[in-house]
């Protein structure tokens, strides 16, 4: 019999993932039945706790609103809300119909935002207030629906009716559709099954324990914030704290004020943590596990200073889930959270339940290469591909390729993108548009170089230069645009840079451009340095050769570095 401290094969690890069976809302009610009174969230924006009964109570309210306004299993339920809390019951309560969770991104405006209501045909979309007035001025652009919210077709979120029997739910059952910026064409709707959630989130759950609590301040239209925080939090039956945004100034109160001992950060907001004021007692606080994306070669200063123990590093998207991973240890010689203060496993027993799931775990002391993803999950064959599909040699870079080993492990498909769906999956693979390098002979350890498509990563976002640059070309006089990715001035993402040729005998002003640029992209999406060219320089293929653009402006900002 396999014990704990062997390490499991991927038949093993797929049979314990799926032994409490593959719905993360079956989870939520089994825990609701079986420890009815025990904290489930604390919504840090409004002060108010949910027990898991009564979270479960009101996603039945909100789906018996639904029930009655026509929704029905396979309908789609898009949801525009900055308010977390009413995102988190939303999601729970369309799947209690069987319905198909669609969140916005509450950032889109304009044609951004009619696109994917459009794309998505809801049958209703809930929102909070200043969603309700986002979409009504725009709804003659939108297909018909029913608007749920402040002001909306219907006002309230909850109905006293009973809500009939639910609809079976099964793993391969459509739970979600997550939009993904394309690089050649309009962001795409990825259609995610029950499984694909379970998949998502079990590495991260693997190493919880109920007595933990996670702190989620990333969007619910997202999946990291979704489903790999507050959904693992649920599955596990621990607590959750959650606010409707990050906040650098209030980060450690808000750990404090639940106890949180997981969470996720961005890069980006590392610099803004760290750029508090110091204390002697900044290791005196409960978060021992901390995952980051992406990796930052600054994780051993925080850790330090902060007392994090593990820090988790990987590789994920909408399409595939969590697919890559490994663990800093950094503190391998001893603990940096105060005993007292210590939640979930303790050190020894989670070395033990990383070491069995195949995760490699690094001395957080010691030096890592840039990009470090770790090693494949078990759920997936992963190889670096040259453009044939055929495997490169360890240590050359390639095409990062995977191969679910289990049904229902990666997306359904793009919705209403079938041509899209057949380019991804290829051959039999899964191709991410992301280029990796194998760094070990055993091809299991590998590390990130770069975005092979023409899209980058900017406050956590992804943004894709067809966006960017179909926004531009819509300003009257402009001929012809291309934005390029830098590196971020803060964190170890990207900015955005922007070339613009204008119609011969037109004069573009920069003021022109910024306006229409926040007028239209939401805040992420707008180009932080804008540059206008009497000619784009191309192939002779008519190509746009962005390369010399990225040198030239990296260029110039070196040479302003240099003279301050």
């Amino acid at each position: 019999m396999t014990t704990e401290t062997t390490v499991l094969t991927p038949q093993q690890v797929f049979d314990r993932m799926t032994s409490h069976g593959d719905v993360l809302l079956h989870a939520l009610d089994a825990h609701a039945a079986r420890q009815p009174d025990k904290l489930l969230l604390h919504y840090g924006d409004e002060n108010l706790d949910l027990s898991y009964a009564d979270f479960a109570a009101r996603t039945r309210r909100m789906a018996s609103l639904l029930m009655s306004q026509g929704v029905t299993a396979g309908d789609h339920v898009s949801v525009h809300s900055q308010n977390a809390l009413i995102t988190a019951l939303s999601m729970f309560a369309i799947w209690r119909l069987g319905a198909v969770f669609a969140p916005i991104n509450y950032n889109l405006r304009g044609g951004f935002l009619s696109y994917q209501v459009n794309d998505t045909a809801p049958k209703a979309i809930i929102a909070d207030g200043p969603g309700v007035a986002l979409i009504n001025d725009l709804r003659a652009d939108m297909p018909g629906f029913i608007l749920i919210g402040p002001g909306g077709d219907v006002e309230t979120y909850e109905a006293d009716a009973p809500l009939s029997e639910a609809p079976p739910l099964g793993p391969d059952d459509t739970a979600a559709i997550i939009y993904t910026s394309g690089t050649t064409g309009p962001a795409k709707g990825v259609r995610l099954g029950h499984r694909w959630i379970n998949q998502y989130c079990y590495t991260s759950r693997d190493i919880n324990t109920a007595e933990d609590v996670v702190h989620c301040d990333l969007p619910l239209y997202h999946v990291g914030g979704a489903f790999n925080l507050f959904g693992r939090a649920v599955w596990t039956g621990c607590t959750t704290g959650l606010w409707d945004r990050f906040s650098a100034s209030e980060y450690w109160a808000r750990i404090a004020k639940v106890g949180a001992s997981a969470t996720t950060l961005l890069d980006v907001m590392i610099p803004h943590i760290m750029s508090q004021p110091e204390s002697d007692n900044d290791a005196a606080n409960t978060l021992n596990k901390v995952h980051i994306q992406p990796y930052t070669q600054r994780h051993q200063i925080f850790a330090r200073r902060f007392g994090i123990d593990f820090i988790t590093v990987g590789f994920g998207q909408t399409e595939s889930g969590s697919v890559f991973s490994g663990v800093i240890d950094e503190f391998p010689d001893g603990q940096g959270t105060p005993e007292a203060l210590w939640k979930g496993h303790d050190k020894a027993t989670y070395r033990t339940r990383v070491a069995a799931l195949g995760r490699p775990v690094f001395d957080g002391r010691t030096g890592l290469p840039k990009g470090i993803m770790g090693a494949p999950v078990k759920f997936f064959e992963a190889a670096a591909m040259d453009e044939t599909d055929t495997p490169v040699q360890a240590g050359e870079v390639g095409q990062l390729c995977l191969r679910p080993r289990f049904p229902e492990m990666i997306l359904q498909g793009y919705l209403n993108k079938p041509e899209a769906t057949l380019k991804v999956l290829k051959n039999c693979w899964f191709h991410t548009g992301d280029a990796v390098r194998c760094i070990d002979a055993e091809r299991n350890l590998f590390v990130f170089i770069d975005r092979m498509g023409g899209y980058f990563r900017v406050r956590g976002e992804n943004v894709s230069s067809f966006e960017v640059e179909s926004v531009i070309l819509n300003i009257e006089g402009v001929r012809a645009c291309a934005a390029v990715p830098i590196p971020a001035a803060i964190g170890e993402e990207d900015d955005i840079a922007v070339w613009i040729e204008a119609e011969p005998g037109t004069t573009l002003s920069l003021e022109q451009i910024t306006a229409h640029t926040e007028a239209e992209m939401p805040r992420y999406m707008r180009p932080r340095h804008i540059r206008f060219i009497d000619a784009l320089p191309i192939t002779p293929t008519a190509k746009v050769e962005k390369y010399k653009l990225r040198e030239q402006i990296l260029n110039e900002l070196k040479e302003v570095d240099t003279a301050k």
